[in-house]
């Protein structure tokens, strides 16, 4: 992996965004983005990450990036205590923007679903290496992302 992609990752963040920012690059969180031309979580089950937008009320847009796993059909991501927090304030809830893929998709509902979370821990241990480490750390959300008929082409 090239350094400059690290670097890329850590670029003013605090300790512990710098680790998980590094360790989502090790992930494949700073490879070269793959266009997929629709949503499509089967396509999407080998991505390493997406990004979704929350608009806070005093921030206004932030994206956050997160990985991913595809549980049954649909997009699941798990969320630290930072970005749950961001989605919890999020002013345009239950929608938040997602890039994925090599493309943004405007509108796409976030739903919360704690039923699914043993799930999804477990399918986000077999695909990331590294959540050996990051599975520790407080995930106080997951969340099913479905796009909105708009964001769907």
């Amino acid at each position: 992996m090239e350094m400059a992609a690290v670097a890329r990752c850590r670029v003013g963040r605090t300790l512990p965004a710098a680790v998980t920012g590094f360790l989502l690059c090790l992930a494949g969180g700073c490879s070269e983005p793959v266009v997929i031309p629709a949503w499509d979580p089967s396509a999407f089950r080998d991505l390493a990450t997406l990004e979704f937008r929350t608009v806070g009320p005093d921030e206004g847009p932030h994206w956050s990036r997160v990985w991913l796993v595809v549980v049954d059909g649909a997009v699941y991501v798990r969320l630290g205590s930072r970005a749950a927090g961001r989605m919890r304030a999020n002013t345009t809830a239950p929608f938040v923007a997602v890039r994925i893929g090599g493309r943004e998709y405007p509108r796409v509902r976030a739903t919360d679903s704690p039923q699914e979370a043993t799930r999804v821990a477990a399918a986000m241990a077999s695909k990331y290496p590294s959540d050996l480490l990051v599975r520790h750390l407080s995930h106080p959300s997951t969340m099913r992302l479905e796009p909105e008929a708009e964001s769907a082409p």
